[in-house]
């Protein structure tokens, strides 16, 4: 309530809110997943993602990190590519003219990069325009392990956290206006680097050694 004094919401919201669907891909060995949990400098990962189970519009998003800063780019990927790659046929990609989908194409081809898990849940975000400020409210996290349902708005998913969960997310570009700062400091929150899609696959129980 405190930011909504100072941010304004999201225009892409419905009400205030959207539903987010997420499908995300690693190889055999758990690359991304072990970069991340390991702190790995420069890292990568793939999803493939839809808003308010519209399959109209989705798109395939690579997200990297290095030295600590996040850099995301994303193209659109057809519902039919998608059933395809569903189905196990990364030929699919190979003659597109997206970059992206080339690239996915490559590693899936040559590194082994596989749909793992879909992770869904539920966003309220805020913008503030100085500094480019983006916060975000994740609730309702949950989990899938029927990967072949990704575009199905009936599938079945399962809790990936504790009831009444919140994650509050922070992004800005070079410096965090004192108005935001002050705003979030009063909040009752632990500070810890989080991944939902680590989180969605832990929720297969003993995923994580």
């Amino acid at each position: 309530s405190r930011l909504r004094a100072v941010a304004k919401e999201d225009t892409h919201g419905r009400g205030g809110k959207y539903e987010i669907r997420s499908l995300y891909f690693d190889n055999y060995r758990d690359k991304a997943l072990r970069e991340k949990i390991d702190g790995v400098n420069e890292r990568e990962k793939f999803r493939i993602r839809y808003y308010n189970k519209n399959i109209d519009c989705i798109h395939l998003e690579k997200k990297s990190k290095i030295n600590g800063l996040c850099n995301k780019i994303s193209a659109v990927i057809t519902v039919r590519q998608v059933k395809e790659l569903l189905k196990g046929n990364i030929e699919v990609l190979c003659n597109s003219k997206e970059a992206l989908l080339i690239e996915l194409y490559t590693k899936m081809k040559h590194e082994q990069l596989r749909p793992k898990v879909i992770v869904d849940y539920i966003r309220e975000p805020y913008v503030y325009a100085a500094g480019n400020v983006r916060i975000t409210f994740d609730r309702d996290i949950r989990a899938s392990f029927c990967i072949d349902q990704f575009l199905s708005p009936d599938c079945p998913t399962i809790p990936a956290s504790m009831v009444n969960t919140v994650l509050m997310e922070v992004k800005y570009d070079d410096l965090l206006p004192d108005v935001i700062l002050q705003t979030i400091r009063t909040v009752t929150a632990e500070q810890c680097a989080i991944s939902k899609y680590v989180m969605c696959l832990n929720a297969k129980g003993g995923y994580i050694s």
